[in-house]
């Protein structure tokens, strides 16, 4: 998922070679939509100050979700841990069980969806402008979002529809229309699944499919140096639209088979990778801990103090792991099991693979390295100031750094493909043609993507992206009834 709003994490590479007509056209299309995206991206990223820091209306609304649904399902993230980890693991599983693909297999996808290039450049501008106690609050946060995923996935699989070709569908647009329509809110219902829908498709186009394959091209060109590649960016972009096609064009069942070896290899990579470098800096890992144990209630030099540093770590923790999105209920839907609740305990476990591991590696291997609070005043990226880290101990770890970052921006792309034609599906209905021409397009803006850059194309789909958080949220807290029924008798 993408990190921060409204900031590119790399320079991008446009095709250098294109010529000025490509560069006008661009230019064109950026200055038609600048003043949509830009009232748009006003109003869901709107901020109020605080004492002394700017508090983003949508961090608060997502965040609030993780706490009422922590302190309402009382604490399932916690007590539910083990569980949901006996449940992935197919102690349950039955022969003939209703779904599509495995428990593991719909988290493995899910998690695709999450893991992304935030994860490594994300983290990194939340601790150069925050200190290393966002990190604290990060994972805080993290732990909260494994509540509103339990939420969101388990009425992902109690309200799914089964098609007549044995498909499932499934995600917030169907729990939103049947969930409320069974509290007698029909045509709110539908009103809310339609937006909802309807912005998904667009937003999965930019973050989903442009975003991942600008940022994927731009690493490329960087670690490989060549000249070809960088007047030619298409070229990577082609190369990765093939094999995200290759993918998608078998649905669900191909993705989730592409994910399940993916998603624990690139996570594999990247955890052994910062855990190299941490082990190699053992010494300096007490300090890092008390820098941001100190950080999270002490900070220094950060914008607006304490509450300052709580917004860093959350923003980028609800920018990551998506919980209150929805997004992941669309894959977990498709999971094979006869009780909903028993998907929600999987799905609990993604914010922590998300944010509590694998974003908490990056911020240690920052702070136990090159972290220097007159960072809050450079304009390093995010993925460059990982990169420094990396390198600082081991000359060429950068290189498996971009193999995992790449892997995760191409996990991430497929994923998101799934997620933008189940949108779409339920706003045009269910046809082959329907599925190949989406499929088709979404490829072509993998392409796109790696070639121009389109800020407000990016901006625009980022802001109905969170948008949906919107009526996904409102859905959830008028379903929670539903969702503590179904939990109070839930029997493995």
């Amino acid at each position: 998922m993408r990190a921060v709003p409204h900031l590119f994490i790399m320079t991008s590479h446009p095709a250098r070679g294109a010529g000025g007509s490509r560069g006008d056209m661009d230019r064109f299309i950026d200055a038609a939509m600048r003043p949509v995206a830009d009232l748009v991206s006003a109003f869901i990223f709107y901020s109020f100050p605080l004492l002394g820091a700017d508090v983003p209306l949508i961090v608060v609304w997502l965040v609030a979700g993780g706490v009422f649904f922590t302190v309402y399902l009382r604490f399932v993230n916690v007590r539910g841990f083990l569980h949901a980890i006996r449940v992935v693991s197919g102690r349950y599983k039955a022969p003939g069980d209703p779904g599509e693909v495995s428990q593991f297999q719909a988290l493995t996808t899910a998690v695709s969806g999450t893991v992304g290039i935030g994860n490594v450049a994300g983290v990194a501008v939340a601790i150069s402008i925050g200190g290393p106690g966002a990190t604290f609050w990060l994972i805080v946060s993290g732990l909260l979002g494994m509540s509103t995923k339990f939420a969101e996935c388990t009425l992902g699989v109690l309200y799914r529809r089964e098609n007549p070709d044995g498909s499932v569908s499934g995600g917030p647009m169907y729990y939103l229309e049947r969930g409320l329509a069974e509290r007698r809110w029909p045509r709110l219902g539908k009103a809310l699944g339609t937006f909802y829908a309807a912005s998904m498709v667009i937003g999965c186009l930019g973050i989903g499919s442009m975003f991942q394959s600008n940022q994927a091209t731009a690493i490329v060109v960087e670690v490989t140096g060549s000249a070809l590649l960088a007047d030619n960016a298409w070229l990577v972009g082609t190369l990765l639209a093939v094999l995200v096609g290759l993918v998608i064009v078998g649905g669900i069942r191909t993705i989730a088979n592409t994910t399940v070896r993916l998603v624990p290899t690139m996570a594999l990579l990247y955890v052994v990778s910062a855990l190299v470098i941490i082990g190699i800096n053992a010494d300096r890992v007490p300090a890092a801990f008390v820098a941001i144990w100190n950080g999270a209630f002490a900070p220094e030099g950060v914008a607006g103090g304490i509450i300052g540093v709580i917004i860093i770590g959350f923003r980028r923790a609800v920018f990551s792991n998506e919980a209150g999105l929805g997004s992941a209920a669309i894959a977990h839907a498709t999971a094979r099991t006869p009780k909903p609740v028993s998907e929600g305990f999987v799905a609990l476990l993604e914010p922590f693979i998300d944010t509590v591991v694998i974003c908490t590696m990056t911020a240690l291997v920052i702070i136990t390295t090159i972290y220097d609070p007159a960072l809050a005043n450079g304009d390093v990226s995010g993925v460059e100031l990982t990169t420094r880290a990396f390198a600082s101990t081991l000359s060429w770890s950068p290189i498996p750094l971009a193999i995992a970052t790449v892997l995760f921006a191409f996990s991430t792309m497929i994923a998101w493909a799934y997620y933008g034609l189940k949108a779409f599906t339920y706003l045009v209905g269910e046809g082959r043609m329907r599925d190949l021409g989406f499929k088709t397009f979404y490829c072509l803006t993998v392409i796109v993507g790696s070639s121009i850059t389109l800020g407000a194309l990016i901006d625009l789909s980022d802001a109905l992206v969170f948008v949906v958080a919107i009526p996904n949220l409102l859905g959830l807290y008028f379903l929670a009834p539903v969702v503590k029924r179904e939990l109070e008798g839930y029997r493995p």
